[in-house]
């Protein structure tokens, strides 16, 4: 019978080859599910910005530092991608007052564009219809287990969170 440190030493090293699996297998995934075709008018535009519109889609007017804080950046990141994404025709900004109806007039809020909530729209019309024709080849059951078992990753990671950060530490103190 094992000792419990030979035990937990085993453990660490499945958990270790199970999370490079799953870094391999996670983009693979998500860029044969969820990749828009090279034509679409999105297919070029950098993450960050994708990042901010795909927010915009989920928060009603936020303010610039509202959408820092939720994308965890700086609000002069917001703002650089936003003056970008302003040129391109996907967002705009809006005083505060016809945001929301606040009388504050130095906030300024961000929202898309009907270009961009039109694009944007058809572009998670793309990546559902690649989600359903992939779960299409599963059984109900195993269409079951799989989307249990990614939210039960998804709370996992954010339960991880603060893990990562003291990981990524370690690693830029660390002398190796």
């Amino acid at each position: 019978m094992g000792t419990e440190p030979e035990e937990e030493s085993a453990d660490r090293d499945t958990i270790a080859a199970q999370a490079a699996h799953l870094e391999t297998v996670m983009p693979a995934i998500a860029q044969r599910l969820f990749t828009v075709a090279p034509t679409h008018p999105l297919a070029d535009m950098p993450i960050a910005q994708l990042r901010v519109c795909s927010l915009l889609l989920t928060l009603e007017n936020p303010t610039m530092s509202q959408v820092a804080d939720e994308l965890h950046i700086s609000v002069s990141a917001v703002t650089q991608i936003a003056d970008r994404l302003e040129k391109a025709g996907m967002v705009e900004r809006v005083p505060a007052s016809e945001a929301n109806g606040e009388h504050d007039r130095r906030a300024r809020h961000l929202r898309l564009t009907e270009k961009g909530f039109s694009l944007l729209r058809s572009r998670r019309h793309f990546r559902q219809s690649g989600a359903r024709r992939a779960l299409a080849h599963l059984t109900s059951e195993e269409r079951g287990r799989l989307l249990e078992s990614l939210e039960t990753l998804l709370q996992a990671s954010r339960m991880s969170a603060a893990d990562t950060e003291d990981v990524f530490d370690e690693k830029l103190t660390s002398p190796g």
